[in-house]
C-alpha cells in the first residue's frame, strides 16, 4: 500500500512540475511536503514490519509454551496411568487378602459350629469336638482296649451331658464294662439306655446284653424274664431271635 501511495505522490509531483503550475517557492514546499509524506510512509512501513515481527515472535513463544504444556500434560497423564494401574493392583491385592482372611475366619468358625450327624439311626446336631471325642472313644473300644474305652466313654458322658450321642455312648460303655466283667455297672448302663430311649436302635441289643450279664452272674431266673421281655417288646428284632435261642438253652 505504501508503494502505491509513493508512486502516486511521485506521479503527482512530476505532473505538477511539468505543467508549470507552481513557482519556485511553491515547488520547494511541494517537494518538502512530498518528502515528509514519503518519510511518514517509510516510518509506518517500518513500524508495521516491526509489529509483524513482534507478533510472529509472540506467536512462536505461545506455540512453544503450548507445546511445553502439552508435553507436561502427557507426562502427568502417563504418571497418573501408572499410579492408577498400581492402585488397581493394590486394590486387587487387598481384596484378595480380605477374601482369604474372611475364608480363614469362616473355616475357623466352622470348626466350632455344630453339624448334623447320624448315629445308630438318629440324626442330631453335634459340636465338632463332641463328634471327635465320641469317635475317639469308639475307636479305642474297637481296638479292644476295654479299660481305656470305659474311661473315654465315662469322660465323654460327663463332658457332654445333653449330647445326642448319649444313648450310643451308654451302650458302648456298658459293653466295655461287660468285656471287663463289671456286670453290675454294665447292667446299670444298659438299663439307663433302655429306660431313657426305649425306641433306640441299640435298645434290643441292650436288653439281650442284660440277660447275658445275668447269665454270667448265675441269675438264670432273671435272665429268662429278661429274654421273655425282649421277645415281647421287640419281636421283630434280631435280638429277639437270639433271645429265643438262649431261652431254649436255659430250659
Amino acid at each position: 500500500m505504501h508503494l502505491a501511495v509513493l508512486s502516486a505522490l511521485l506521479f503527482f509531483g512530476a505532473t505538477t512540475a511539468g505543467a508549470g503550475l507552481f513557482d519556485d517557492e511553491e515547488a520547494r514546499k511541494a517537494i518538502l511536503d512530498l518528502r515528509q509524506r514519503i518519510d511518514n510512509v517509510r516510518v509506518e512501513s517500518e513500524q508495521a514490519a516491526m509489529r509483524s515481527s513482534e507478533d510472529g515472535s509472540a506467536l512462536r513463544r505461545s506455540l512453544l509454551e503450548l507445546q511445553n504444556q502439552i508435553e507436561t500434560l502427557r507426562s502427568e497423564m502417563a504418571n497418573l496411568r501408572g499410579l492408577n494401574e498400581q492402585l488397581s493392583r493394590d486394590v486387587a491385592d487387598v481384596q484378595r487378602r480380605q477374601k482369604d482372611s474372611a475364608q480363614g475366619v469362616d473355616d475357623r468358625l466352622r470348626q466350632f459350629e455344630p453339624t448334623k450327624v447320624a448315629v445308630d439311626g438318629r440324626e442330631f446336631m453335634a459340636d465338632p469336638a463332641e463328634k471327635r471325642d465320641y469317635e475317639a472313644a469308639l475307636a479305642i473300644f474297637r481296638k479292644g482296649d476295654f479299660p481305656a474305652a470305659q474311661t473315654s466313654f465315662l469322660d465323654f458322658l460327663k463332658r457332654y451331658v445333653q449330647s445326642g450321642y448319649k444313648p450310643s455312648a451308654l451302650f458302648w460303655l456298658a459293653n466295655a464294662q461287660y468285656a471287663t466283667r463289671d456286670y453290675k455297672e454294665a447292667m446299670t448302663n444298659f438299663r439307663t439306655l433302655i429306660s431313657r430311649t426305649p425306641e433306640h436302635l441299640r435298645a434290643p441289643e441292650a436288653v439281650l446284653s442284660i440277660a447275658n450279664c445275668q447269665i454270667e452272674i448265675k441269675d438264670a431266673r432273671g435272665a429268662r424274664k429278661t429274654l421273655d421281655d425282649l421277645i415281647k417288646a421287640y419281636p421283630q428284632s434280631e435280638a429277639a431271635v437270639a433271645a429265643k435261642e438262649r431261652l431254649a438253652r436255659l430250659k
